[in-house]
């Protein structure tokens, strides 16, 4: 799976837990050291530890194994580390406060329009 695909399929997971103002920012011009975030909204720290569950389950039944993870005992912002493809989970206000997109303004950015709209 490439990484575009592994950001694409963390996304249609994320929304599967009602993971909500997802982003993929290609990052792959910008940096050495990952080719995608993707960054995604939750409620609360319960949604987003669902998520994060989700994801990983998921892509550990499809081999795909997280290689680092970040700020899972907090549920604020836990980063989930796919070696070329790197998973921000936020509670709004983290995300708010924190402006990744912001950092990486220059990045092409894929907004994913929730199902519900």
């Amino acid at each position: 799976m490439s990484s575009q695909e592994l950001a694409k399929r963390i996304s249609t997971l994320a929304q599967e837990k009602k993971g909500n103002q997802i982003v993929i920012i290609n990052i792959n011009k910008l940096s050495d050291f990952a080719d995608y975030f993707v960054i995604i909204s939750g409620s609360s720290n319960t949604q987003v530890k669902a998520i994060c569950d989700h994801i990983e389950g998921e892509l550990r039944s499809e081999s795909i194994r997280t290689y680092h993870k970040e700020g899972y005992e907090y549920n604020n912002w836990v980063l989930l580390d796919y070696v070329d493809v790197i998973v921000h989970v936020f509670k709004h206000e983290t995300r708010e406060f924190y402006g990744i997109e912001r950092l990486w303004g220059d990045a092409e950015m894929e907004f994913i329009k929730e199902e519900s709209e």
